[in-house]
């Protein structure tokens, strides 16, 4: 495929040439970043509603998986980006603040992070680590893209037309196999529905891998040539590309490809629907409408890259493997039984539909 090798592994290469994290992300971790700079097609509805187009990865995952080198290599390759940590940042910082001028004794807005970013990347590091009121502050503008203001007399609806790119530790500080995924992860539901794709990376021990991270980390301290610097494509160009495609690109999906979609939906909610009740615990990772709207948005993002007027089957079909892959992983995490009942109700419902 032409987005593939022209665009997620060149981000990949690119990565590569100036930290060890290439060799902790996949390349469909790599996709999922592509999707999200490039983002699905906006569209408002005839009575004004609006819907966002922009796309919103959480990454989990142990310490020292390099969550932070990506978030700030999003950072650099955005054309519009903000960075921020989530320890040192507050409601006001990531909204919007009112300010008494001194002089004047007036009162003034004063836009934060996500407001600043508007049509760009934010990257919020440490997740974790923000107050849950903090946290609930940005609900609004993760789903609405809007930041509602009524403080000191100003009343006001602020842009906040953003992708989220947060990045977060377990609740143990490493992943805990033995538990399950709501153990695991200490965020509301309400947060996490608001997230297309939620990747969970682990620091597991590989011997192979273990000794290509040490010698590419030797090379790199010791000033060595990397062995994928020339296959670079400067950040600039794309800036550039993205940029572009953004502004004259904003595919819709297929009818064929409509159908195929809401298909595979409608059997992955069963399936989720089947294995709650067989294990009588409800997942803490919410498989509803957002989720499909997701998939929508990553089928359009997956067009976009080659400027193509419509999303097919075949981007389709990728959308729903990296959704698979991402959240469906993180949701039937824990045990090996769940993932087992998952697989099983799956099949189960698609040869119901087959026949």
């Amino acid at each position: 495929m032409i987005w593939n090798a022209l665009w997620t592994l060149e981000l990949g290469l690119h990565c590569s040439a100036n930290s060890f994290f290439f060799f902790f992300f996949t390349i469909d971790i790599k996709k999922a970043i592509s999707c999200l700079l490039f983002g699905g097609s906006k569209n408002i509805l005839p009575d004004g509603m609006k819907l966002r187009g922009d796309i919103n990865v959480l990454l989990l995952g142990d310490p020292g998986t390099a969550k932070s080198q990506l978030l700030k290599f999003v950072e650099k390759v955005s054309p519009i980006s903000v960075y921020t940590s989530g320890k040192g940042s507050s409601a006001a910082g990531l909204t919007a603040s009112v300010v008494r001028e001194p002089s004047t004794r007036e009162f003034y807005l004063e836009g934060g992070a996500m407001v600043l970013a508007d049509g760009g990347v934010v990257c919020i590091d440490e997740f974790d680590k923000m107050r849950d009121e903090d946290r609930v502050a940005i609900h609004e503008a993760m789903e609405q893209q809007t930041i509602s203001i009524a403080k000191a007399g100003i009343t006001t609806i602020l842009n906040s037309r953003t992708s989220v790119l947060a990045a977060a530790n377990p609740v143990f500080g490493r992943y805990d196999d033995m538990r399950s995924a709501g153990e695991n992860i200490d965020f509301q539901t309400t947060i996490l529905s608001r997230f297309d794709m939620i990747f969970i990376m682990k620091d597991e021990h590989n011997e192979g891998r273990d000794m290509t991270i040490a010698h590419h980390v030797m090379n790199v301290h010791m000033d060595r040539p990397s062995e994928t610097a020339a296959s670079e494509i400067s950040i600039e160009k794309m800036k550039n590309y993205i940029s572009y495609c953004k502004v004259k690109s904003a595919p819709r999906l297929t009818k064929e490809a409509a159908e195929k979609l809401s298909s595979h939906f409608v059997s992955i909610r069963s399936a989720v629907g089947h294995m709650q009740d067989l294990e009588g615990v409800r997942t803490s990772i919410p498989i509803t409408i957002r989720q499909l709207e997701a998939i929508i948005r990553i089928s359009e993002s997956l067009a976009k890259m080659t400027l193509s007027p419509r999303a097919t089957e075949e981007h389709v079909d990728e959308a729903i493997r990296l959704f698979k892959f991402s959240t469906m992983d993180a949701v039937n995490a824990g045990t090996s039984k769940s993932i087992e009942l998952f697989d099983l109700a799956v099949f189960t419902f698609m040869t119901i539909i087959a026949n």
